[in-house]
């Protein structure tokens, strides 16, 4: 069994809390309060050092695409959920009715976002790029403000464009 380690990075919306073990990454949590700190073991390996050296990429602009092994437990539809998002491109949001029709059932958007905010992995599986159907920012357990900043970098970096909410 892959021992659980854990290590943090002051990125420039907060405090993430990176988890992982030798061969995945499966935590990319935001940090908001003591109580949300570690389990596990103390420690990087070389998988959370790369994670860490990718976000640092990203949050200057000259990353738009994570290459790291990520594993989340969850069912087979939470699985699909995930791997849908990670197809969204940089840049660009889709909304929950979107992503239910990706899915192949727009009746089964109320999973797909419920889903959507059971996600483990944040900016890596990029769950910040769903928004509302009348486009609006809707839903990020990572706050709102975030959610906004995280795509207003992107559409800047992609499009070379300041504000896009």
């Amino acid at each position: 069994m892959n021992e659980l380690h854990y290590t943090y990075y002051e990125s420039p919306i907060g405090l993430l809390k990176i988890g992982g073990t030798e061969t995945y990454i499966g935590q990319l949590s935001f940090v908001d309060n003591s109580d949300q700190l570690a389990y596990g073991e103390p420690g990087i390996t070389e998988i959370m050092h790369q994670c860490t050296e990718q976000l640092i990429e990203y949050f200057h602009g000259s990353r738009r695409h994570f290459d790291l092994p990520i594993h989340q437990e969850g069912t087979e539809f939470q699985t699909r959920v995930w791997g849908e998002l990670l197809e969204i491109a940089y840049g660009k949001t889709i909304s929950y009715m979107d992503l239910a029709k990706r899915l192949g059932d727009p009746k089964v958007i109320r999973a797909a976002a419920s889903t959507n905010g059971k996600n483990n992995i944040a900016i890596i599986v990029p769950c910040h790029r769903v928004i509302g159907s009348d486009r609006s920012l809707v839903g990020y357990g990572g706050g709102m403000w975030r959610k906004k900043w995280l795509l207003q970098h992107e559409f800047k970096i992609a499009h070379g464009v300041q504000t896009l909410f």
